[in-house]
């Protein structure tokens, strides 16, 4: 049963009720509303009452959120004292971009203050960064302290998980990347271990007592080394908001706090809103219940959820369900789906484009007439002028798009699939990225024996040996009088000579030069095609340059990383269009004018690792909405009628039946037109009622040869 959730009758104020603002215009009357809520004009804005929008999918969320900042900023707020907290920092650079230009465009006689940057704009990890440096001395840190990515805590918890002798054990141990993912669930969700493990890791419920070991010990290595990985940004951050003085000093910052996709954070991130505003003054969030999909991440739909209630009197709740991508027959059909959800804040996705065709159910015989009728619909939708670009082919694990993937090359149809290795994942640009780290840090062990192994000769064992005679110290000179191989020692040298000069170095602009005399002989030693790396690596140096300093650089780099680099790049297409192809939960906050679903089958969507609890059925429930939300003009949900079973002898024809995912209700088949198998796909042959065949075509081209 949905909880709607009514917003209070509150009065708002604008330019003048009979004639807003005009950048106000380029909203309607449920974003404007948003947009103006509670802002009262002032010399200095007051905080107004806690907010939460409900943005559907669709519904113009950035462009409401963008016009409350700036219509914050016109009525008297300082940009230095607005907090606005995104998932991605491009996110919030391109917000502060639209920002500044309503406020220019509002052609006001803006404000004191008006001339100051919207400074504190940027995701939780990299804001919590910059408080925790500005703070470090307070907490007990040292301000120089390093930042580890997902790779380099992945390899420090490898460390200290040999030193406890647990990647010995008789029995498997989990693997580092399985360690450091209950570490992180454990800390994002604030769960003691056993019930992190009881919830997300059940099968490492016997390692419990080892794993409180290892962890313990993982925290020490961090405070030894100056460390912090991305989940003490915030646990950090958290802690600090809970001492009083420090807590004030910090919240004291800022008058108003605006947060976006709120349905994706965490409950520690959640501790940290309520330690800024403990009353609610200030602060807006933004968010879709019906898009909370990320539970795997320790996100939790219960913060947008209970958000009204946290304060007294409770938030105001304000819903935007104009929908300005789909066409009112796919919204219909979404609507169907997310109406049966049993908890959440009622709301319907409207369009003012009524015209467009039904969603389709399109059931098929197995998986491979499936990647027949996708493709056949794909290229038939690029034959009536839509491009393969515009379309995406969604499903709810990356392996359910294997079969469809052969089928596309085969046909040489040209596809991405989202996923891959990022920028930084990329062994040269890893090296690179570890020698600054060490200079900046002397203490940072990972980044030292990554460094160190680069060398002729010297293994994980020579490479401590090597890093121990600095006993943390940044007497990088002591490297050349460490017992390494023979070979190693001239390479030692030349490393101590370049880690001194760059840890005292006071020019961070050349400090690429220098390092890349060092590194490009060992990229020619260690890696192949040698050319490309050096193209990243010089793509690496252009991003530093646009940074003032290596502390700046290395610290961007960790929170917000490129997304792609060229060793990892497939060859140049053919052509310039391709069909794209991703799991739901990468295509969160995309859309394209055709989508097709994969695999709309109970066991599937949804999954059958995910059917234990109410909340986890839930979930895969906003998963099938979230995939039907990306489509603008042309929806279809593909059902397989049976699957093969998997590892049987070739040839083999056992299979399993697979029965319409439990969200399409019966009852709302209405809003979608059903093709059965033999519509659906050319490739299944009409069949008569005795099992065969209507028309034998194999007797007729037996007939005609024997003409």
């Amino acid at each position: 049963m949905n909880v709607p959730v009514a917003a209070p009758e509150v009065e708002f104020v604008e330019e003048s009720a009979a004639s807003p603002a005009q950048y106000l215009l380029e909203l309607n009357e449920a974003q404007r509303r948003a947009a103006t809520f509670g802002i009262v004009p002032a010399p200095n804005v007051q905080r107004s009452p806690p907010l939460l929008i409900i943005a559907g999918a669709g519904t113009g969320k950035t462009k409401t959120l963008t016009h409350r900042v700036a219509h914050l900023i016109v009525n008297g707020a300082r940009p230095g004292r607005i907090l606005l907290l995104t998932f991605a920092r491009r996110m919030a650079s391109e917000m502060t971009r639209r920002v500044q230009r309503l406020c220019a465009d509002a052609r006001l006689r803006l404000p004191h203050g008006m001339s100051e940057p919207i400074e504190w704009s940027g995701t939780f990890h990299a804001i919590g960064a910059r408080l925790l440096r500005m703070h470090a001395e307070q907490v007990g840190l040292d301000p120089a302290f390093s930042i580890l990515d997902r790779a380099d805590a992945e390899d420090l918890l490898d460390l200290v998980r040999e030193d406890l002798g647990l990647s010995h054990a008789k029995s498997r141990f989990p693997k580092k990347s399985t360690c450091l993912a209950i570490y992180s669930y454990s800390v994002n969700a604030r769960k003691g271990l056993e019930a992190a493990l009881t919830n997300a890791f059940p099968w490492c419920l016997e390692w419990q007592a080892e794993l409180t070991r290892l962890f313990g010990a993982y925290v020490d290595a961090k405070q030894a080394q100056n460390a912090l990985d991305y989940d003490d940004l915030l646990l950090y951050w958290s802690h600090m908001m809970q001492l009083p003085r420090i807590a004030s000093e910090v919240a004291g910052r800022f008058d108003h706090i605006l947060v976006d996709e709120y349905q994706d954070t965490n409950a520690l991130q959640a501790s940290i809103l309520l330690g800024l505003s403990p009353m609610g003054a200030g602060l807006t969030v933004v968010g879709d219940d019906a898009q909370a999909i990320y539970s795997f991440r320790s996100a939790t739909v219960r913060n947008i959820l209970d958000f009204p209630r946290q304060f007294e009197p409770p938030a105001a709740t304000l819903m935007l369900e104009q929908n300005y991508r789909a066409s009112a027959p796919i919204l219909a059909a979404c609507n169907t789906v997310i109406d049966h959800a049993a908890e959440g804040f009622r709301k319907r996705l409207v369009s003012r484009r009524e015209s467009g065709s039904k969603p389709i159910i399109a059931m098929v015989a197995n998986e491979a007439a499936q990647a027949e009728y996708v493709i056949e619909r794909v290229l038939a939708n690029r034959e009536q002028g839509m491009e393969l670009r515009e379309q995406a082919v969604l499903m709810r694990a990356a392996h359910h798009s294997g079969q469809l993937e052969i089928e596309l090359t085969r046909r040489n149809i040209p596809f991405v699939k989202f996923g891959g290795l990022k920028f930084l994942e990329a062994a040269h640009v890893k090296d690179v990225l570890a020698i600054l780290r060490w200079a900046s840090n002397p203490k940072d062990e990972v980044a030292a024996l990554r460094v160190l192994k680069l060398l002729p000769g010297i293994g994980p064992s020579a490479a401590r040996r090597a890093f121990a005679t600095l006993r943390g110290s940044a007497d990088f000179a002591a490297l050349s009088h460490s017992d390494a191989p023979r070979k190693a020692v001239p390479h030692l040298g030349e490393l101590a000579a370049l880690m001194a000069e760059l840890h005292g170095s006071t020019c961070w602009q050349a400090e690429f030069d220098r390092l890349r005399r060092f590194y490009d002989p060992l990229l020619e030693l260690n890696y192949d095609a040698v050319f490309t790396r050096r193209g990243d690596l010089d793509q690496l140096a252009s991003i530093g340059g646009s940074h003032p300093s290596r502390t700046a650089f290395l610290t961007d780099l960790a929170l917000d990383p490129p997304q792609a680099c060229g060793t990892h790049a497939g060859p140049p297409l053919k052509d310039e269009d391709w069909l794209v192809l991703s799991t739901i939960h990468s295509a969160k906050g995309q859309e394209w004018r055709a989508v097709l679903v994969l695999n709309v089958v109970d066991g599937c969507i949804p999954s059958d690792l995910a059917t234990g609890k109410a909340e986890e059925i839930e979930e895969e429930r906003r998963l099938l909405y979230v995939a039907m939300t990306r489509a603008r003009e042309d929806l279809v949900l593909m059902q397989p009628l049976r699957f093969s079973v998997r590892g049987q002898t070739p040839g083999g024809d056992r299979h399993v039946y697979a029965p319409r995912s439990r969200f399409l209700h019966e009852e709302d088949l209405h809003a979608f037109e059903l093709l059965r198998a033999h519509e659906a796909s050319g490739a299944s042959p009409e069949v008569s009622p005795a099992g065969r065949p209507a028309v034998d075509l194999r007797a007729t081209m037996r007939e005609m040869w024997r003409a």
